[in-house]
């Protein structure tokens, strides 16, 4: 199966319903029956990797001249979603590939674009966003990463954490502070100077190859700096966030309704006194939540998919809306997923455990449910005193 994207920003050859159907249609094939293993594992197969690249999936957002197919911004939500669906560690990656290549395309040199893009399209090379470290949390100050100018260029120090996709990267977007303030450099992860150590043991998205990254004097030429120096923290790393929790967003979307549809299964089979677990009332009270908590985040993220594509500000509160509450229905609904399936919630046999790890990642990464919380009455007061 081929997936053909000719739904694009300025045409209609295809429709983004085409679009979802044949995406649907490979989670189905490539990535649900084999979520489990890779849990377990902890790590994505080569293969699969290289079939998202024939499908089109890591980069269609890009311009057919950078090896992309003008994806919108909506539809490449949608993917998202059915991707997020199937498992979230195959959306992780997906998720910080997005920010890389998309910050090469927004900020980056024609020099930059023309070395990087095509390989990050096709993804032959894989990108990981480096920006939280060791003991910086939600703190996205980049402090404890310093790069200083030299007479060929740039050498940097420092250390990351939590890197997804870091494992198996080829491209480090690296944010570091300078002397003018946060900067973002462009990394190979093969450059000397550069040690990967993989993250094991992590409660969720365990298959997504976590890694901590260290710099020691890693020398890098002036062409790796992205933008003046000093300048990434209001452009580069804002945007690049804002694609991040998007995504996230998307792929919550994904596990209500992995959710949904693995409840309404088990409670049709499932039978309990004289009947079927269906039938009874508390049940439905919960699957009813699934439902409304999947229409309702669904909703917010076409918003600020809409949004995206018509380049409106307003789309950066609208994405911190849908995230907030989708990754906090996406909790919920895996939580009374694996209420639903009692015993057998717990056991690797049925998703919707595996399904909880990863929803509460998803709390956590991209902007915590408490910063959330924070940013977006920080918004309501301003529009109020407005």
């Amino acid at each position: 199966m081929t997936v053909s994207f000719t739904e694009t920003r300025g045409g209609t050859a295809g429709t983004p319903d085409d679009v979802i159907g044949s995406v649907r249609g490979f989670v189905a094939s490539d990535i649900v029956p084999y979520a489990e293993e890779w849990d377990r594992d902890e790590r994505l197969p080569p293969k699969l990797l290289t079939r998202l690249g024939e499908e089109g999936l890591w980069a269609p957002f890009l311009p057919a001249d950078a090896g992309g197919s003008d994806m919108t911004w909506a539809t490449l939500g949608r993917v998202h979603e059915e991707i997020g669906r199937g498992c979230s560690s195959v959306r992780s990656l997906l998720t910080v590939h997005t920010m890389v290549a998309w910050t090469v395309h927004r900020w980056g040199t024609d020099g930059q674009r023309q070395r990087w893009l095509p390989r990050l399209a096709a993804g032959d090379l894989l990108g990981a966003f480096c920006l939280t470290e060791p003991d910086s949390g939600s703190d996205a100050s980049a402090s404890g990463t310093l790069a200083e100018r030299t007479a060929s260029g740039w050498v940097v120090n420092g250390e990351k954490k939590w890197m997804t996709s870091g494992q198996v990267a080829g491209l480090l977007l690296v944010f570091c502070r300078t002397e003018k303030g946060m900067s973002a450099f462009l990394v190979p992860a093969d450059a000397p100077g550069v040690k990967i150590t993989p993250l094991t043991g992590i409660m969720g998205t365990r298959a997504s190859m976590l890694a901590g990254i260290e710099l020691r004097d890693v020398r890098l030429g002036p062409d790796a700096l992205i933008g003046p120096p000093g300048w990434a923290a209001g452009t580069v790393m804002t945007g690049a966030l804002d694609l991040g929790r998007y995504s996230v967003a998307c792929g919550c979307v994904g596990i209500i309704q992995a959710c949904l549809d693995a409840c309404v299964d088990y409670t049709s089979r499932r039978s309990v006194r004289d009947g079927r677990l269906s039938e009874l009332q508390l049940i439905r009270r919960k699957v009813t939540d699934m439902v409304v908590g999947s229409r309702a985040a669904r909703l917010l993220c076409a918003e600020a998919g809409r949004l995206k594509d018509a380049d409106d500000p307003a789309t950066i509160m609208a994405t911190w809306v849908a995230k907030y509450q989708a990754s906090t229905a996406a909790t919920a609904a895996a939580s009374d997923a694996v209420q639903i399936h009692g015993a057998n919630g717990f056991s690797a046999e049925y998703p919707v455990a595996r399904m909880y790890r990863d929803s509460k990642v998803a709390e956590i990464i991209e902007g915590s449910t408490e910063l959330q919380q924070l940013t977006i009455a920080s918004e309501a007061y301003r529009e109020v005193a407005a």
